[in-house]
Order: structure tokens, then C-alpha cells, then sequence
């Protein structure tokens, strides 16, 4: 991607379609169907224009505009205003405030190196919300309903939430393709001892492995440096080497970079000349600690 979808258009965050991260906009606030694919191994070089400014909220499957158009704080990980966040959160099937959902829903177990946890995503979705959250692998466990994940959650000890620094961790160490899927299998063993609810279908459990969608090496990936806050008028210049979750990964002239994409919602992104540089706020990462047995699952 050489530059911003054009004039009045925003980054409005990155969804994964086809099995592919996708940079996607909205204008004047609203949806507006581009998409940009961030492809690993292609070029990726903008500019941070003008202010950065609220993206709106999702209300019954569409972006409304922020009523206000708030300027956000440049180093936020948040495109939204608190306003739009309430009104997101209002009727969000997250939340658990949106009751009149009638789309299926999936319980899924997503492995997070040395974490796996549970949720829910609409069956319509595929693995979508899987590589949105960047699990390394994942398998379906049934049709049903939140009481499902609950369930998973007070009797196995099962998180629905990992955070970011563990996730990141994870990828240095990524572990084997088998590792994963012996992890998962092991947990859908144990479901099956519990007294599941009435109605929920269970699935024939497929583990999909994630990991070469993103790019991720074999010795696994530890970024050396990390976008701290745009400015206007930063630039940001690489090739992109892993798309995972939210993250980018893009080698450049400081060094392999991770740019966390939550940075660029809000923000209207131009075009660089061909002798652009990188020039954005950056710090200096340190390695995780190296552990020679994975941490326990449980």
C-alpha cells in the first residue's frame, strides 16, 4: 500500500477477509467499503495527516458517524470517543447488550501459546474472528450459546480474554503445529465430561492451524523496535514480514518494527514520495524471557 484511500478518508481499524488482513476506511464517519490488503512480503508506506478523529460506532451491521467528530489522543490504541465506545457497547453481542441477535453462534477454543481460551463467534464469520484476535490455532467445539462459554470458563478455568503482551509472547516461542493441536484436543476431551447444557449441538472437533496465514516464522518473531504515537506528518516505511491479529510486523531501516494498527484508527493516511524515510516516535523493545518448557496450561 503506497498511501490513504484518498481525500476525507480514514483508517477505521484492520478485519481479516479471505484470510487476509485488510486495512479498511470509512468517510465523513461512515463505512465506505475500501479495503487495502496488507500482504506479507508487499510494501507498506504512508504519512500521517491533519488530526486524528473519532470513527463513529456499529449499530444494526452499519458505521454510524461520530455526531461531534472528536479529535482523539494521538497515542490512544482506541478510534473511538467515550461517547461512540457507549454506544457501541449499548448493543454489543461482546457486552452481552445486544439480546435480538438471531445468527447462530459458534463456541470456539483459540490457542494463544500458553494460554487457550473460550469464546463465541457468529457461525456466518468462518475462522474471521479467530485471525482478528491472532490465535495460533483454533478449533469449533459447538452450536449454541453464551451458557456454553460460561460453562467452559467457571469449570475448566478457561479465560475469554488473553491480553496483548501474552499474545506477542507467544509469538516468539510459537511451538510446533501438533503442540497446538494435542493442547486443544486435550481441552475438547475434558468438555466432554461436563454436563452441557440442554439444546447445544456439539461439533466434531477440526483444529485449523493459523500460523502460516500470518507469516509467522518457524524460530518465531520478536520486534526490536515499536511505534510508539503518530504525529502528523510521521512516516511510516517497510515490508511487511507477519500480519497477525492487529499487529504488524514490518522490517525497516531501525530494525524489525511492530506497529500495533489500533494506532492508525482515526487517522487519514497520504501518500510519501519514493525517498520517504522512516520518521515516526519509536522505542526500543526487549525480549521476552526464554523459557525451555512452555508454561503449564493449566
Amino acid at each position: 500500500m503506497g498511501g490513504g484511500a484518498g481525500a476525507g478518508w480514514r483508517v477505521s481499524g484492520v478485519g481479516w477477509m479471505d484470510g487476509v488482513a485488510q486495512l479498511e476506511w470509512v468517510v465523513d464517519g461512515r463505512e465506505g467499503g475500501r479495503r487495502s490488503p496488507l500482504v506479507v512480503g508487499s510494501e507498506l508506506s504512508f504519512a500521517f495527516e491533519g488530526e486524528r478523529r473519532c470513527v463513529g460506532f456499529w449499530r444494526a451491521g452499519r458505521r454510524l458517524g461520530c455526531s461531534t467528530r472528536t479529535v482523539l489522543a494521538a497515542g490512544g490504541r482506541s478510534g473511538q470517543c467515550v461517547d461512540c465506545q457507549g454506544m457501541e457497547r449499548a448493543n454489543s453481542v461482546a457486552a452481552d447488550t445486544r439480546l435480538d441477535d438471531p445468527r447462530p453462534y459458534h463456541v470456539y477454543l483459540a490457542h494463544h501459546g500458553s494460554v487457550i481460551k473460550v469464546g463465541i463467534t457468529a457461525v456466518e464469520r468462518g475462522e474471521a474472528r479467530l485471525l482478528e484476535q491472532g490465535a495460533l490455532a483454533s478449533t469449533m467445539i459447538s452450536v449454541g450459546a453464551r451458557r456454553v462459554e460460561i460453562l467452559l470458563g467457571s469449570t475448566l478455568g478457561l479465560p475469554d480474554r488473553v491480553s496483548t503482551s501474552r499474545k506477542r509472547a507467544a509469538r516468539q516461542q510459537r511451538g510446533s503445529a501438533a503442540e497446538r493441536s494435542t493442547g486443544l484436543l486435550g481441552v475438547v476431551e475434558q468438555t466432554g465430561e461436563l454436563d452441557w447444557p440442554e439444546g447445544q449441538v456439539r461439533c466434531e472437533p477440526r483444529v485449523g492451524d493459523h500460523v502460516a496465514r500470518y507469516g509467522l516464522p518457524d524460530e518465531g518473531l520478536h520486534a526490536e523496535v515499536a511505534v510508539v504515537e503518530p504525529v502528523p506528518g510521521g512516516v511510516i516505511v517497510g515490508q511487511i514480514v507477519c500480519a497477525i491479529g492487529a499487529d504488524l510486523y514490518l522490517e525497516t531501516t531501525a530494525g524489525l518494527l511492530l506497529l500495533d494498527t489500533h494506532l492508525l484508527a482515526g487517522w487519514t493516511l497520504g501518500r510519501t514520495s519514493e525517498a520517504a524515510e522512516l520518521a515516526v516516535p519509536l522505542e526500543k523493545l526487549e525480549p521476552a524471557p526464554r523459557r525451555d518448557d512452555q508454561e503449564a496450561l493449566f
